[in-house]
């Protein structure tokens, strides 16, 4: 059922024009930008997008501009784990890694441990309401997310178009924290006790 879900989803976010993408991706990034959690993190990680996925360059380059440390994933495959390593010049400090995707330059390199994170901008195929995510099907998130520390906040980008009723999250699968998309952000009930949601939503 999961195969079939994100072969559809995927599909369906790869159907949306380029132009389509990088407005709605504007948008998601401008929300972003407002959040208090944001504005409060001093540390955070972004995934680097790739192909159809909600785009991060400009998201990225605001955190740096801002004075943020920011981190982007290193995929071990070897060890079906991501390292996160720490950006000064982006995109200066990557180049075409796993599956294609930009990674740091072994040169490059600078891990940073999980606990020192404040938010994680997660990506992924298909969200429901209740902030589960439906992955590409390796579980690289899933292992990382669950290093963070306790007050590390994470947030998935979306288009509308990835948001479905259910994701048949199981026992191993992390959810989010929050997911924004172009027309709206979905705060999970389980988490909107947090200060850092109840501030995004006064």
């Amino acid at each position: 059922m999961k195969k079939q879900l994100r072969q559809q989803i995927l599909a369906r976010r790869n159907d949306l024009a380029a132009a389509v993408r990088e407005a709605k991706s504007e948008i998601i990034v401008k929300k972003v930008l407002e959040l208090p959690a944001w504005q409060q993190a001093s540390i955070i990680m972004s995934y680097v997008s790739f192909g159809s996925e909600v785009a991060t360059p400009a998201l990225i380059k605001a955190a740096l501009a801002g004075g943020k440390r920011v981190a982007v994933p290193l995929c071990v495959r070897e060890e079906r784990r991501l390292i996160a390593s720490e950006v000064l010049a982006f995109p200066a400090d990557l180049q075409p890694g796993t599956w294609g995707i930009l990674e740091p330059k072994p040169e490059s390199l600078r891990p940073l441990t999980p606990a020192l994170i404040d938010l994680v901008i997660v990506p992924g195929v298909a969200f429901d309401r209740g902030g589960n995510r439906l992955g590409y099907g390796a579980g690289y998130y899933d292992r990382f997310l669950a290093d963070l520390r306790p007050g590390a906040r994470t947030i998935a980008l979306a288009f509308a178009e990835q948001i479905v009723p259910d994701v048949y999250p199981e026992t191993h699968d992390r959810p989010v924290d929050m997911v924004i998309t172009d027309t709206e952000i979905i705060e999970p009930a389980r988490f909107q006790t947090k200060a850092w949601i109840a501030n995004a939503s006064s």
